[in-house]
């Protein structure tokens, strides 16, 4: 085990520098001048030009990368060019609240995919099957943007002041304020602590949950579903109609058949024959559902007014912030590469036969 995840890492390595390599000469081909997107049409031809020699920018772009990369080995990833911050510190004021985001879709999608899968694999042919393949149709069908406005509308206007009544947008309610862990705790801590439990702290509910703020953390949970809703309906409809697949055709396998003949009930038979076979290809939809979760929730995050990391990306985009792109991307593509990792490494667990050495 300890040899595969040491040969995956080495791989992950020229990954991440040919997705670098894409990425920063990608940015630099979008139309339009840097100088200009920062600091206005108004700009003069003198002021653009401090501005290109001050950013590196008017260096050959085989000089740029060379620059980047050496301070990537420092573990720098820059400044953004627009704000004057750390990228460091505006991943850890931003990638949070999409990572809260994406996981809270993430188990809407498993939560419900898997079961309709599973009902509509065991029922195959039936009302049932027909009725729970209608609504993943249908889920997969519908635009992120149009099903946010719509659950906006339902749970913020017609059902106001009743007790489905959702917030429409935001994180918290004004007034509510969760401190970070570190204040709760009372802890003086600085540097490299400072900023883990800073991170950790921009994650409202699992902030609440850990500082006990029950206040909190009903309202930072109220907050989420809607937009959770929104992000997860296209995942789970693709759960349910991967697991409702692989579940019907381990089903038709000869131990189903034998697990049956010894007397064993059908939720034995579906639970620990059935569904842990026909988990390998769902645990790799979900894998690869989460990465496009942290990386694509653009349009949920405006909507929902949640100033994450796809919000961010794509402000940066637009503004020609060479190095919050490059930044950004870099991290997401870090975290899509550690998913990976382990839902291979679940394999084993999954299916004895796997031998990861």
């Amino acid at each position: 085990m300890t040899g595969y995840v040491a040969r995956r890492l080495a791989l992950a390595v020229p990954v991440l520098l040919g997705i670098v390599f894409v990425v920063f000469t990608l940015v630099r081909m979008i139309p339009g001048d840097p100088c200009r997107a920062a600091l206005g049409e108004r700009a003069t031809d003198e002021i653009c030009d401090a501005y290109m020699e001050r950013r590196g920018l008017n260096r050959p772009i085989h000089v740029q990368f060379v620059t980047y990369l050496g301070e990537l080995a420092r573990f720098d990833l820059g400044n953004s060019f627009r704000q004057g911050r750390p990228i460091t510190d505006m991943l850890v004021e931003k990638l949070p609240v999409t990572i809260e985001l994406s996981l809270s879709a993430l188990l809407f999608a498993v939560a419900i995919g898997i079961p309709l899968g599973i009902v509509s694999a065991y029922w195959h042919n039936s009302s049932a099957d027909v009725f729970t393949m209608i609504i993943a149709n249908v889920g997969v069908s519908m635009p992120v943007f149009w099903l946010g406005l719509m659950l906006q509308y339902t749970f913020a206007v017609l059902l106001k002041d009743s007790p489905l009544q959702l917030p429409p947008s935001g994180r918290l309610t004004a007034g509510i304020i969760i401190p970070p862990l570190y204040e709760t705790w009372g802890w003086q801590v600085s540097g490299l602590i400072k900023t883990a439990l800073t991170f950790f702290s921009n994650m409202h509910v699992f902030n609440a949950l850990i500082s006990g703020n029950w206040t909190a953390l009903r309202d930072a949970l109220r907050h989420m579903i809607l937009p959770a809703v929104a992000l997860g309906t296209i995942p789970m409809s693709i759960i349910a109609r991967m697991t409702r697949s692989s579940l019907l055709e381990v089903m038709g396998l000869e131990y189903i058949r034998t697990a049956r003949a010894k007397g064993l009930g059908e939720v034995a038979v579906i639970a620990r024959h059935g569904l842990r076979n026909a988990m390998l290809p769902v645990v790799t939809v979900i894998g690869l559902q989460f990465g496009i979760l942290l990386a694509g929730a653009v349009l949920t995050e405006t909507i929902f007014n949640l100033s994450g990391l796809g919000r961010t990306l794509y402000d940066a985009i637009t503004g020609r912030d060479y190095r919050v792109v490059e930044g950004f991307t870099l991290v997401v593509a870090l975290i899509f590469v550690s998913v990976n990792l382990v839902v291979d490494v679940s394999y084993a667990y999954l299916d004895p036969r796997i031998r990861l050495e």
